[in-house]
This record gives C-alpha cells, structure tokens and sequence, in this order.
C-alpha cells in the first residue's frame, strides 16, 4: 500500500479504496462474477481492517503514553509518525515533553529522598518510624547503634534481641509523650513519640537521644557545687579554731611554765592543744585536696594515637605484671596529658588490687568497638563488689582504707569534658575492666 505524508490523505485514500471495492463487490455480484466476487469482498475487508488500525493508532499510542507514566517508564520517546503531519509531529512534542517533565521530577523527588535519608542517616538522634502493622519503615544508624539492633524489620522484633521491657515502654507512650530507658550498655535514652496520618496511613515516629552524658555533667555541676560549699564553710570553721589553738600553744608555752604544782597538767593541756592543732591542719589540707575536682582545667585538644599514648605508657612501666596490645589502632581528639593521666591512675589502682595475688596482672588495651574507639585497663585482682561498683565515681567514695575518692571521679570527669565516658565492669575474685570510651 502506497504510504502517505499526510494522515488526511492517508485517511482519504483508504475511505476511497473502500469504497471502489465496495462498488466492485456490488457489479461482481450482480453480473454473477464470483471469483472476482470473493476477491473484492477479501480485499474490501482488508481495507476496512486497515483503515480500523490506522484510526486507532493515535489511540493505542496514547494508552502506551499513559501506561508508561503509570509504570514510571520515561525512556520511551514518540516521533515514528512525525511524517504523517504536523498535528502529529506537535502531539509527538507534547508527549515528550511531558515526559521529560515526569522524569525530571522523579529525579528531583529521588534527589530529596536520597538527601533526606542521608541527613537522617548522619544525625547523632535516633530515629524509628513503623506502620499500624508494626512493620519499620525507617531506622537510623544512630537508633541502631544506641539499641545494639542491627537486624530489625518489625517493632516485634525487640523481644528476640532482648529488648521485650524497651517494646513495652513504647506502648506504654500511646503513640504520644516522653519515658526515659537505659540500655544494657547503661545509656539513658529519652524516647519521644509521634504519629502522623498520610494520606489514610497513619505512621508512628520515635526519636531516641542519649541523655546520659547530660545527666552526668549535671550531677557532676552538683557535687562541684557542693564540695564547693563544703570547704567554705569547714575552712571558715577550722581555720580560726587553728589559729586560736596555735595561740593557746604559745601561752602555755610561754606563760604557764615555772610552776610545779600545776606542770603535769600544763603537759596534758599542751599535748591536747597539739593534737587539735595537728588534727585540724590535716582537716583542712584534706579540704584542700578537692580543689584539683571542682578546678579541673578544661582540656588542650589535638590529634592523639592510641599506639603513640600506649608506647609512652609502656616507658613508664618496667613493671612485667603489666602489658600494652593495641588491637586496632585509632586516633581521637583529646588532650594527651589528661588521658595520661587517667590511665596512670587506673593502672595504678589495678596493681593495688593484684598486690595480694603471685600471678597477677594487669592488660592496658586499645581497640574499636561498635565504631567507638576505647582504651581498657584489665586486671585479675580480687575486683568490687556490686554494691560498691555503683558508687566508685562518687565523690569522697573510696574502698581503700588510706584512698581520698578522687581519683576515680576526676578521671570520669575528665573522660566526660572529653564528649566521652569511663565505665567500670567488675567480678568479685575475677578482676576488673576500666573502658575508656572516646566520641
């Protein structure tokens, strides 16, 4: 069949065709012909089937244009009829176009989600966000990390990772409001919830942030505040009650002397105001000794290597009871006097613990876990005993007979004014395990 430019003409010359060979069939059957009879009425039919599927081309492009928008297919272009004339030529730019709009805006919606999931990927508050089924639509690294789940794909899925009480405190929200959790690793999470309605869908939002760090500069500000208030006023107390003894001392020294009769209780008198003097002097030097734990210098950050820190830690122990390994080495911002310091002070109370043991030892390691870079500082002594592991970063708290409670509680402050946290683990007749835990 002779292919047109134009779809008028094309239409036209298969109308005109038809009707010849309607014209024919008609004479033919007229004159008895039925050969030529069949012939045209074959041919007929196949003009008619032509000129259907010529007409409904436009249509059958159009539903291709429509399911490709429904199916998000914007690969396809139209133009193989451009020939057939201008009005196809134009519906062929307007279909295009059309779709390089839809393409683009799909790139753009992709381009916001892929930014959106990033940003809710990076930021340090965890995020979880389920369905009425319970099924989790998104969760962060962050949520992840903070619950210790990496493998969840329903809110039920809490139980089989031992978290069945944080499954019952989410229902205990209502969807709404605000509880406070601790973890196995001993975070304190304040959860809060949300629920949005989308389009007939409700979905429900958790936001997990860790508040332990915060509590603890609070209560760290607390006892400052208190020690503060401590050695004001015993200092205000005893210093005069000092002063006026070491004048008393001169006047028993000095006036009462030369008279026999009263010599032997002049002795006592003397010993007893000595004894107040001496007693007194040790209270406040003991007063004094708080000063380093609400007057600890903010800290020099730089660039440390926990094998660099080890090597110089190692230098200061020829002691063999007590070894350095750095599992995997990392490299923090910290203050590397302060840090030294901390350690110093661990290891030397992990030897305190071993000094009754014949094999005992005492492991500083450095290592990454769970993506936080940590020291620990590990011994086999005889360890703490549960009821006195909870309070050894109190302050004035010791379990040493001769110890001050300071040691311990400025290094957690130290590690705190870090961004970061000291923990104790402890086996009574096991050991003990200081973690150094670094932001």
């Amino acid at each position: 069949m002779i292919a047109m430019k134009h779809f008028s003409l094309n239409l036209i010359v298969r109308i005109a065709l038809i009707g010849v060979l309607s014209v024919l069939s008609y004479i033919f059957f007229t004159k008895e012909e039925y050969p030529l009879l069949i012939l045209s009425a074959g041919s007929l039919l196949i003009a008619a089937a032509s000129l259907y599927r010529f007409c409904v081309s436009v249509n059958n492009k159009l539903i291709f244009f429509f399911e490709s928008v429904q199916y998000s297919d914007f690969t396809v272009r139209f133009g193989a009829d451009n020939k057939l004339g201008r009005s196809f030529r134009e519906l062929n730019r307007q279909m295009n176009a059309v779709m390089e709009a839809f393409k683009a805006a799909r790139a753009e919606k992709e381009a916001n989600l892929h930014y959106l999931n990033t940003l809710v990927q990076h930021v340090e508050v965890g995020i979880l966000c389920y369905d009425a089924s319970e099924k989790i639509e998104i969760i962060n690294h962050a949520a992840m990390r903070m619950l210790e789940a990496f493998t969840l794909r329903n809110l039920n899925d809490l139980k089989e990772v031992g978290l069945a009480d944080l499954y019952g405190k989410i229902h205990e929200l209502a969807f709404k409001g605000r509880v406070v959790y601790e973890t196995q690793k001993g975070l304190q999470l304040a959860i809060s919830a949300t629920s949005l309605n989308l389009r007939g869908r409700t979905v429900h939002i958790l936001s997990f942030q860790n508040i332990r760090s915060e509590l603890q500069e609070k209560e760290v500000h607390a006892w400052q505040n208190l020690t503060k208030v401590l050695r004001h006023e015993i200092m205000n107390s005893i210093a005069p009650i000092v002063s006026l003894v070491g004048t008393m001392r001169n006047i028993v020294t000095e006036d009462l002397t030369g008279y026999p009769e009263i010599a032997p209780s002049v002795d006592d008198l003397g010993e007893a105001l000595e004894t107040i003097e001496s007693r007194g002097k040790g209270i406040m030097n003991f007063v004094n000794a708080y000063r380093d734990f609400t007057a600890l210098p903010k800290p020099v950050f730089g660039r440390i290597r926990s094998a660099d820190l080890l090597r110089q830690l190692a230098a200061l122990h020829s002691d063999e009871v007590v070894s350095f390994e750095v599992v995997r080495n990392f490299e923090v911002s910290a203050d590397e006097h302060q840090i030294e310091m901390v350690l110093l002070n661990l290891v030397k109370n992990s030897l305190e613990s071993i000094a009754e043991k014949s094999e005992g030892w005492v492991r500083v390691r450095a290592d990454v876990r769970n993506n936080s870079p940590l020291i620990e500082v590990l011994d086999n002594g005889e360890g703490i005993v549960p009821e006195a592991l909870d309070k050894i970063f109190i302050p004035f708290y010791t379990t040493k007979k001769s110890g001050s409670g300071i040691g311990l509680s400025l290094s957690k402050q130290i590690m705190q004014m870090h961004g970061g946290d000291l923990r104790a683990f402890s086996n009574v007749g096991e050991g003990t395990r200081f973690e150094l835990i670094f932001p």
